[in-house]
């Protein structure tokens, strides 16, 4: 008899993957691959917070006269291969410049005025 787990082998400890153990070189390089592509991605599952901030974002472009489409990504892969571990997440030109909230439009102006200047 252990008292506190102790005198128990250890077992195996299994690793827990964000993708649930389908990741493969391929998808892991294609994943990497599409992250550096410019353009404006909204990565989320697509609940209300991701939808409300691709409406923001949307706004922001709109007033800024920038004609850019909009990527919602909702694959947890793809999501998971900008490292970003809460959502909402704004991707601009490869690079995650805001993730964990809801930015208003006059934030997201002013990330867009500074990351594409």
């Amino acid at each position: 008899m252990s008292i506190f787990g102790f005198g128990k082998k250890k077992e195996e400890q299994k690793q827990s993957y964000c993708c649930g153990g389908n990741c493969t070189s391929e998808t892991i390089q294609a994943a990497e691959a599409e992250k550096k592509e410019s353009g404006i991605k909204i990565l989320g599952g697509g609940c209300a917070k991701c939808n409300a901030l691709e409406v923001e974002t949307e706004e922001a472009l709109r007033e800024l006269g920038m004609d850019a489409t909009i990527d919602h990504v909702r694959d947890f892969e793809k999501i998971a291969a900008y490292r970003v571990m809460t959502t909402p997440a704004l991707v601009v030109d490869g690079q995650v410049v805001s993730y964990g909230k809801v930015l208003k439009k006059d934030e997201v102006i002013s990330i867009l005025k500074k990351v594409r200047a």
